[in-house]
């Protein structure tokens, strides 16, 4: 690089500038424009030798970062003492940890506690390993080294903080979300909710951990979690219950609390059927914003299904392979709430109700083809009931045992030998099959175009796409903490975790999975050569992207300690 000195006709114009060969030509390329040389004067008595030694300082940096040493090494040489890989991928997440402030926010939190530990390097460390590393919390106390930030806590000082971080679960999430709507920007025009469980490993129930319906269809104690997601697929917020607590009785604590604390106003909830009870209903058509949700058809009442199944007033696209058709419709509503006196004494109130609705039904070849292949399994596991009543009692027959007639069971659960075997019920499967590929969608939007229903409820599969990724790449369950402080820390952990992950995601376009992310980041490891320098051993267009949005060269195949510190120190530009 140097000085250049251009002649222009309002004087001398000064500018560095680096020579280059390009093709076989002399290039050049202006690095700096400084100005007029004139104009320069007035802060630089001599302009022409103050850049030139900036000059002089820009080539002296630059022949460093690109010098090239000679490494020799001995054949004989041997470890003395066992090696770990260090992990760097994790720049990237430090990076989006320190761009919501977490730290600051820890940080403050580990002051007003007065601990003589850093409770935000413990965050981060339990952080950074969910989402590597997903295993124990002991799991990654022991694996700390794999990373460069300083971890200077014992094995204590982290439980203390996993007990000191839950009084911290509900304030954490509002300040996520402050950032996030500050930063990245957040659409609450329709907020998706569902609710999922996890299990625990053990028999006795506590209060949270209770015997419940568990998804994995498991006898274990479960914890629900209901989980607010944005329009962008962005978490907003969470909460536990009971395990025994119903999942349609989690929705509106958790909405009422996201538009008080989190200053959300008007929004769309959407939510699919198991959240469509009366109550839900009434209190959000009567809100701000009004619902979307799924309905059954199955179980539903008689002039529903006689409506459904009436080819009348079908709507077909050109393919053939999808009719829909709405109309408007009163829904009666009806059910017991509690109400609280003057004196503090409650009583029962019973709510009666019309709430206009739309009602839309649609029925897609690729729904009927799914469900006709989803209930094969069953269909054969009845059958093999039928045939052999010995191999099966009421734990296992889970799902077939509907299509069975004759079928009882002792109070024990086992299968009863009655007088009347039992047979395979076609008649019960028959009326099944009618409604195949048939699917009812509900709003308290009783005036919204049959297209903006359709589109928005579609929305809901990012939000069963966001469980599948806290309990498969964040592997959530099952849960090992006993406390109940340690299990709210826990999933604390987790939900930060997802909203790096998610974030990041975002960031790059959504190109990429949270799989191929997480996969990326955690195979980007160096070794030490010596007592200064690293040698990297990955890279994939994964990394380039995380790269390129970042701000973090993962290209390189050997940095210093000192270019590695850098380069994570500018991942906590709005740190403490």
């Amino acid at each position: 690089m140097y000085l250049a000195k251009m002649k222009r006709k309002k004087g001398t114009y000064l500018a560095i500038v680096k020579a280059y060969r390009k093709d076989g030509s002399q290039s050049k390329k202006m690095i700096e424009s400084l100005g007029y040389l004139e104009d320069l004067r007035v802060k630089y008595p001599d302009p022409i030798a103050h850049f030139e030694g900036v000059v002089r300082e820009m080539n002296v940096v630059n022949a460093a970062e690109n010098a090239t040493e000679t490494l020799t090494y001995s054949k004989n040489e041997r470890f003395e003492e066992k090696t770990k890989p260090k992990n760097f991928g994790y720049a990237a997440l430090s990076a989006m940890y320190h761009d919501l402030e977490l730290d600051r926010f820890f940080f403050n939190h580990g002051r007003e506690l007065r601990t003589q530990f850093d409770i935000n390097s413990v965050i981060k460390m339990l952080v950074y390993a969910r989402i590597l590393w997903p295993g124990s919390k002991l799991a990654a106390y022991e694996d700390r080294e794999k990373f460069f930030d300083k971890m200077d806590f014992s094995v204590d000082d982290m439980y203390r903080t996993l007990t000191y971080a839950e009084k911290y679960k509900d304030s954490v999430q509002v300040w996520i979300h402050q950032h996030i709507a500050e930063q990245y920007g957040r659409d609450t025009e329709f907020v998706y909710y569902d609710v999922t469980n996890y299990y625990f490993e053990i028999d006795a129930e506590d209060e949270l951990r209770k015997k419940g319906l568990c998804k994995e269809h498991r006898p274990n104690p479960i914890v629900q979690m209901g989980l607010f997601m944005d329009n962008g697929g962005l978490p907003i917020a969470y909460r536990l219950f009971a395990g025994n607590n119903n999942d349609c009785t989690t929705l509106l604590p958790l909405i009422k609390s996201v538009r008080n604390t989190f200053g959300i106003g008007k929004t769309v909830v959407v939510a699919d059927k198991g959240m469509n009870t009366a109550r839900n209903a009434y209190y959000l058509a009567n809100s701000r914003g009004g619902y979307i949700f799924s309905q059954k058809v199955r179980g539903g009442t008689k002039e529903l299904q006689n409506y459904v199944l009436n080819a009348s007033g079908y709507e077909w696209n050109k393919d053939g392979d999808f009719k829909k058709k709405s109309r408007q419709f009163t829904r009666y509503v009806e059910f017991v709430e509690e109400v609280e006196g003057e004196n503090g004494e409650k009583t029962e109130k019973t709510i009666r109700a019309n709430i206009a609705e739309k009602q839309l039904v649609f029925w897609s070849r690729d729904y009927d083809r799914k469900a006709k292949v989803d209930r094969e399994k069953v269909i054969q596991k009845a059958l093999d009931i039928v045939k052999d009543t010995s191999k099966y009692n009421k734990n296992n027959t889970y799902g077939a045992a509907k299509y069975i007639k004759n079928l009882e069971f002792d109070d024990a659960g086992e299968i009863v030998t009655l007088k009347s075997k039992p047979v395979f019920n076609y008649e019960k499967l028959a009326d099944d099959e009618q409604y195949d590929g048939y699917y009812l969608i509900v709003s308290s939007r009783y005036n919204a175009p049959d297209q903006w229903m359709l589109d928005h409820y579609r929305g809901l599969w990012k939000i069963e796409e966001t469980f599948k990724v806290t309990k498969s790449d964040l592997q959530a369950r099952p849960v090992y903490v006993s406390r109940q402080n340690h299990i709210q820390a826990h999933f604390m952990i987790c939900f930060i975790s997802l909203v790096l992950i998610r974030l990041l995601q975002k960031k790059l376009g959504d190109q990429y999975s949270t799989t191929q992310i997480i996969e990326s980041l955690r195979q980007i490891e160096c070794v030490r050569m010596d007592m200064n320098r690293y040698i990297f051993g990955y890279f994939d267009e994964v990394a380039r992207a995380i790269g390129a949005q970042t701000g973090i060269d993962f290209t390189y195949k050997y940095r210093t300690l000192l270019d590695i510190r850098k380069a994570l120190g500018k991942t906590k530009r709005k740190g403490v």
